[in-house]
């Protein structure tokens, strides 16, 4: 009989103390995966969200809040500013390109953003049918938002005033029509629905503003993506890069320097010269990340403690299984055992419950995971992707197996180094 069943056999026999080895060792490994995948997942969905978007012009507040809400649109805007402000600033000679964002309202949870074409170009997007939207009131549905309402080509819904879900007062009167679908980009436009600012202006135009929506930027004027014009043609034009005309309001502006120069000036600038706030999404999303991963150490340090009393458990349960089996290594010893194979025989029960526990743990964490991303879908509406595997769990793995080991090694050096005449003089 070999090492392995002979240790399998011994694990048998005392079931419980592996239990509650294995319990420990597995909620341990399950809270490292979980926090591996939320960090790996999160740090890249907000990086491809944030992807070319250096800067975030909107109302005066929060630089975390504006950039969460106008980059990744998982918080509410810090209010609105009004367009003329914004061209100034799009004017400058170090801003590259700029994209409005104008918001309000959403339909089933999913935010209605009024925009111009550079903002699905921005992510590279595709259609999976229909065309984008060309005047007023017509609607493009991210890949995720036509799948969960059913919105397709040709649907018409009303939008919902507020940015949460759909409680808020509904916009009967002014429907919109979906003219196109977007295939899945990885990004935030996969939980959006796109029209033009147009289209935003006149659902929310005031009772006392003759002006028609399309009078002060309907939505030929409004998309630069309905030209063929290049950028540099269209700033070279009006240096406004598609900003719809008028003296409306939208809620912020995402801004693409010219120069990597423009990250020392710009901000400073439009912080202290205008009313107008600036925040830069690489240093918000550091320091969320920084107040996200106060949270995350204390989840590993929780995990570190969970390991360490399986490995305190392991070598307990070891100890004690070793001083109620001396005989029986004894006599194996006389039977012609060599040291060892007795040395291999404990640690083998370690290593076994050592995978078994990183195993089912890895399992758990993946499970855990998958549960916590669907509430954040439906709750947060922030998708955390397929939470694939993470190259770092073989490196859990095999760290919780090596734990194992080390706290079956005392245990075993004490049976390799068992005086076999002592212990049958023992049962005389």
């Amino acid at each position: 009989m070999n090492s392995f069943v002979l240790g399998m056999r011994t694990i048998g026999r005392r079931p419980l103390p592996a239990v509650l080895t294995l319990v420990l060792l597995m909620l341990g490994i399950a809270t490292v995966v979980v926090v591996l995948l939320f960090e790996r997942e999160l740090e890249d969905r907000l990086g491809r969200d944030a992807r070319g978007v250096d800067l975030v012009v909107g109302a005066k507040g929060s630089g975390l809040q504006l950039v969460l809400s106008a980059v990744f649109h998982i918080d509410v805007p810090t209010g609105n500013v009004r367009l003329p402000e914004l061209r100034e600033i799009a004017r400058h000679p170090m801003v590259a390109g700029v994209i409005p964002l104008s918001l309000g309202d959403a339909y089933r949870g999913f935010r209605i953003v009024g925009t111009t074409h550079a903002y699905p170009d921005h992510y590279g997007a595709r259609l999976a049918g229909g065309r984008l939207w060309e005047r007023s009131m017509e609607a493009v549905a991210g890949a995720r938002a036509a799948r969960e309402t059913g919105l397709r080509e040709g649907s018409s819904f009303v939008g919902a005033h507020g940015l949460e879900g759909d409680s808020g007062f509904h916009h009967d009167e002014q429907p919109y029509r979906v003219v196109g679908v977007l295939r899945e980009t990885g990004t935030v436009l996969d939980r959006l629905i796109l029209v033009n600012s147009a289209s935003v202006w006149e659902v929310h135009s005031v009772h006392d503003d003759p002006t028609p929506a399309d009078a002060a930027g309907g939505a030929d004027e409004a998309d630069p993506s309905s030209t063929e014009a290049s950028g540099a043609e269209k700033g070279a034009a009006g240096g406004n890069f598609g900003l719809p005309p008028g003296d409306r309001e939208v809620t912020a502006m995402l801004v693409r320097y010219r120069t990597p120069l423009a990250a020392i000036s710009l901000p400073r600038a439009i912080n202290s010269g205008t009313g107008l706030q600036a925040a830069s999404p690489a240093q918000e999303t550091a320091r969320l990340f920084y107040l996200v991963g106060t949270g995350l150490d204390a989840f590993r340090a929780f995990a570190g403690v969970l390991v360490v009393a399986s490995a305190l458990s392991l070598f307990i349960a070891l100890w004690h299984a070793l001083h109620e089996q001396r005989y029986d290594l004894a006599v194996m010893r006389t039977l012609g055992a060599s040291r060892g194979r007795i040395l291999r025989f404990v640690l083998v029960q370690g290593a076994v419950l050592g995978a078994a526990g990183a195993a089912l743990g890895t399992a758990l964490g993946h499970a855990s995971g998958w549960v916590l991303a669907q509430w954040l879908e439906r709750e947060r509406n922030l998708s955390m992707g397929s939470l694939g595997w993470a190259p770092e769990e073989g490196v859990v793995i095999a760290g919780a197996v090596l734990i194992a080991l080390v706290a079956a090694a005392v245990p075993a050096m004490r049976a390799y180094r068992l005086d076999v005449a002592a212990v049958l003089a023992e049962r005389r």
